[in-house]
């Protein structure tokens, strides 16, 4: 999920989304570089096919020298004390398979430091809400960057997806879907092995997993599928997602009706999650089933990718009982068939006992993802992970405060 705050409403929202998914294309040279994808090892493990997490090619986007570094993050008020190198960036477009198991590519960010030791660990950061393509961290050079430029500088590799959909991945985003979010993210770690080799950066196979909002969700569903031996080339090392929905039954969507989500967050979140989830659940076969008029027949496009937030709050009403159908409104507290099913999928994320490190970053002011996802988290993972508040910030702040504590205690846990 995203930052949004209340309502000044779609300006104020989308401004604040913005500052963290700001899209600016980078364009530089190509580049080609390929290699056999890592093979799957344990019994029951993931068995990805040869080409998963094949490279297709590799394209430079970024260089910056270790002053360079320290002025972009300090630009977006990040804390620049873990800085110790420049970062070289590129994106990678790698071989993976769609959230029906079909053949597909996808892209993401990978980021080196410019010294340091020959061989790196890896930091696997997955990003949160985003709607159009070009918010992603292989197009945009906003905010999008800042956990890997913070961890590249710090002297790691930082393998960043750009999930399904995203980026220069074709198709659409199969939003809050989990198992491909997973399958798409540990591919990037194939392809960043590949890459990285290829540009004379092996990597150690220690992986460090973070990730905000949706992303906190993905790297907690990671983290479990690589302690499972997912692939045997990567060992998971430590884990620390930031403001994830691990708890859509218990906490998110009860928190839709009882005012611990805002009006507009929840929203946009409700909209893009049920028009996502219907081309994967059979939810509805008409819109109007589901959408108020005049909303049926315009939000579907609007979650094409290449929509921003702007445009999508502007074209819908001021909140989710506005934009749902009495009948629907009531179904969303007691879910029941597609839509029972398409939440229990994604809510199944922290089932499982870490024999590694977690940290669990949260705020107790999150509007958009409130603090009991992390405390439903925990007690599932029952492994003592301490929830650290960052107090009563936003979403968004939640990120900014968390991001350099994480690189810290990364390093630390080297």
């Amino acid at each position: 999920m995203t930052s949004n705050p209340d309502n000044s409403r779609a300006r104020t929202t989308t401004s604040r989304i913005r500052r963290g998914l700001a899209a600016t294309a980078a364009l530089l040279l190509a580049g080609a570089l390929a290699a056999p994808a890592a093979a799957a090892s344990a019994p029951g493990a993931d068995r990805a096919p040869a080409a998963r997490g094949t490279l297709v090619s590799v394209t430079p986007l970024d260089g910056l020298d270790r002053a360079g570094v320290t002025r972009w993050l300090a630009d977006r008020d990040m804390d620049t004390g873990t800085v110790r190198h420049g970062v070289r960036a590129y994106r990678l477009t790698y071989r993976t398979v769609d959230a029906y198991g079909r053949p597909t590519t996808a892209t993401g960010l990978l980021a080196l430091p410019a010294g340091g030791p020959r061989r790196l660990d890896l930091v696997s950061d997955t990003h949160g809400t985003m709607v159009h393509r070009d918010y992603a961290p292989s197009v945009t050079t906003d905010f999008g960057r800042v956990p890997a430029y913070l961890n590249a500088a710090a002297g790691k590799a930082v393998a960043a997806p750009d999930y399904l959909g995203l980026g220069k991945g074709p198709g659409v985003h199969p939003y809050m879907d989990t198992a491909s979010s997973v399958t798409a993210s540990l591919d990037m770690l194939r392809a960043a092995r590949h890459a990285s080799a290829g540009l004379g950066r092996p990597l150690t196979g220690d992986v460090y997993a973070t990730g905000f909002s949706q992303g906190g969700q993905v790297a907690m569903a990671l983290g479990k599928a690589l302690e499972s031996g997912a692939d045997h080339h990567f060992r998971l090392r430590a884990l620390a997602p930031v403001s994830g929905p691990y708890d859509l039954s218990g906490q998110e969507i009860p928190a839709l009706y009882d005012g611990r989500v805002n009006d507009t967050s929840g929203l946009f979140y409700t909209a893009y999650f049920l028009v996502a989830q219907n081309r994967l659940h059979p939810i509805y076969k008409d819109p109007a089933e589901v959408f108020r008029a005049p909303y049926a027949d315009r939000v579907e496009a609007l979650f094409d990718g290449e929509h921003g937030e702007e445009d999508i709050v502007a074209a819908l009403p001021a909140s989710v009982k506005q934009l749902l159908t009495p009948e629907f409104y009531a179904r969303m507290q007691h879910p029941t068939g597609a839509l029972r099913d398409a939440i229990a999928a994604n809510d199944g994320a922290c089932a499982w006992k870490p024999s590694v490190p977690v940290r669990l970053y949260a705020a107790e002011g999150d509007t958009d993802v409130p603090i009991g996802n992390a405390r439903s988290c925990a007690a599932q993972l029952g492994s003592g992970a301490p929830i650290l508040n960052q107090g009563p910030t936003d979403h968004f702040g939640s990120f900014k405060a968390a991001a350099p504590k994480i690189t810290k205690w990364f390093n630390r846990t080297s």
